[in-house]
């Protein structure tokens, strides 16, 4: 059973700290690193694939340094967000080239194998020139897996795909993750995370946010405080009625608005409260829209919590 570890890791460039100080654990099953764009996701990933060294800490794998260990390669299998590919080849002599750089016993045949895992077996003769984003995905994983790695780092898999290929790409992961295989892929939507991984590990600005099942993290996220930008038909008196109670920690009129900004703190509560006061008070409610739900705010709060 193959594992990652990462322990208080930073890395750097030049001024710019893009991970700081982060320890986590990467068991087998499928785990899936969740955070906004720029969270450091990219570069935590490539320490794990040994193409990064770390700039202090360690990341090893079942006790052994990833960086310089090139018989670590045998185990990770990569799938980057960025396109490194050779246009000019085909599907399978692309992912034949990868084989053959592993050396191994029937490079062809584990093309062929790896192909049909990804179901690119018909259009492995074409030319990756004319590929669509989703088939060119699908060749980078046949790639990444053509030398059966114990261990799948896959970084934004899912961009591009439609709908069908996003639930193949899916049921794989799930079926390498039951195997017992060591399986990682990074996402900035939750909901795209939910479905898929066992374990969640959230990462903004380059910090560790939290670490958990699915539902651990929702709840995290829905128990934060929520802001809420309300106009209404009579702003005092609403605001006067809302105050009282215990689901709202603070209520402020924006005039530049004509609104109120409220601050709720329980929002199963909240969102109960507001409908029922403005109906017995004979309130009109004109617009009710969360001011803070961009993923960087969110996450932005896990971080502080």
């Amino acid at each position: 059973m193959t594992t990652i570890h990462i322990d208080r890791t930073s890395r750097w460039f030049g001024n710019v700290v893009a991970v700081n100080d982060i320890t986590m654990q990467i068991a087998p099953g499928v785990t899936g690193l969740l955070g906004p764009n720029g969270a450091g996701k990219s570069t935590l990933i490539h320490m794990m694939g040994g193409f990064l060294a770390p700039s202090n800490g360690s990341v090893t794998l079942d006790s052994t340094p990833i960086w310089r260990n090139e018989q670590a390669y045998r185990q990770i299998g990569l799938v980057p967000e960025r396109e490194g590919m050779y246009d000019f080849l085909t599907g399978y002599e692309f992912v034949l080239a990868n084989a053959q750089l592993h050396q191994l016993p029937d490079p062809p045949a584990a093309a062929r194998a790896a192909l049909a895992t990804v179901e690119m077996e018909y259009a492995q003769e074409r030319k990756i020139s004319t590929y669509s984003k989703g088939m060119r995905q699908r060749v980078k994983m046949a790639s990444a897996l053509v030398h059966e790695p114990s261990v799948l780092l896959l970084d934004e898999p899912f961009n591009g795909m439609d709908p069908r290929q996003r639930m193949q790409l899916m049921e794989l992961l799930r079926r390498m993750g039951d195997e017992g295989r060591t399986v990682l892929f990074s996402s900035h939507i939750l909901e795209e995370v939910e479905q898929l991984a066992s374990h969640i590990e959230v990462v903004v600005a380059g910090r560790h946010a939290a670490s958990g099942d699915f539902r651990k993290i929702r709840r995290l996220m829905t128990d934060r405080p929520h802001r809420y930008l309300v106009r209404s038909s009579d702003d005092r008196r609403l605001a006067a009625a809302l105050i009282a109670d215990a689901s709202t920690a603070g209520i402020e009129l924006d005039w530049s608005e004509q609104a109120l900004r409220i601050q709720a703190i329980d929002f199963t509560r909240f969102t109960e409260l507001l409908p029922r006061v403005a109906r017995e008070a004979g309130i009109t409610l004109y617009a009710v829209s969360p001011s803070d739900e961009s993923l960087e705010s969110v996450f932005s709060y896990l971080v502080a919590a």
